[in-house]
């Protein structure tokens, strides 16, 4: 499970084929919804923008397609992002990102607290409990089957991720109102 991949030979390529997919499915994703990074939940990418953002992750694709369990791990967490942003990226975009986001704003102050927390917390629990089963049923007596445990982990991460980002954005907004 720790062994790196070759540079250059098939499984090498494949991982990397798979982490670029993803990763440029996500980037294209978050391009569609909000092309000014407005709506960005990750403040590191939204600092570090187009610019900088594009090489790093074509950067990252490269490093971790030596190692195959990191890479389906992202690759993973990274489809179910870009199948999260392209869910609402219509909305984002037809509406405008300043107007989508006054008007999400606006909901959450206007909602509950722990209806919010506890839908988000919910939600994400149902799809981690994917990731852990499809991980755990990849353990098999002593030896571990690499792909159905790195995509388990990938959609626990997606979910932890989701929670995380979401917390961070409501605390931001609850701490100082637009």
């Amino acid at each position: 499970m720790g062994d790196s991949l070759p540079f250059g030979q098939a499984a090498w390529w494949l991982c990397f084929s798979a982490l670029f997919m993803a990763r440029g499915a996500d980037l294209f994703s978050t391009w569609v919804a909000t092309p000014n990074l407005l709506l960005e939940a990750n403040p590191l990418a939204r600092r570090m923008g187009w610019r900088w953002g594009l090489p790093i992750n074509l950067g990252l694709c490269l490093i971790f397609a030596f190692f195959p369990l990191p890479g389906i791990i992202i690759a993973t967490t990274s489809a179910f992002v870009a199948a999260r942003n392209f869910q609402q990226a219509w909305l984002m975009r037809s509406w405008g990102e300043e107007p989508y986001r006054a008007w999400h704003v606006e909901r959450l102050l206007h909602a509950p607290v722990g209806l919010v927390v506890g839908c988000l917390v919910l939600q994400n629990v149902l799809v981690g409990s994917i990731g852990i089963i499809l991980a755990w049923s990849a353990v098999a007596g002593s030896s571990i089957l690499l792909v159905p445990f790195g995509i388990g982990l990938g959609i626990m991460t997606y979910a932890i991720t989701v929670v995380f980002y979401t917390l961070l954005a409501l605390w931001r907004i609850r701490r100082s109102p637009f």
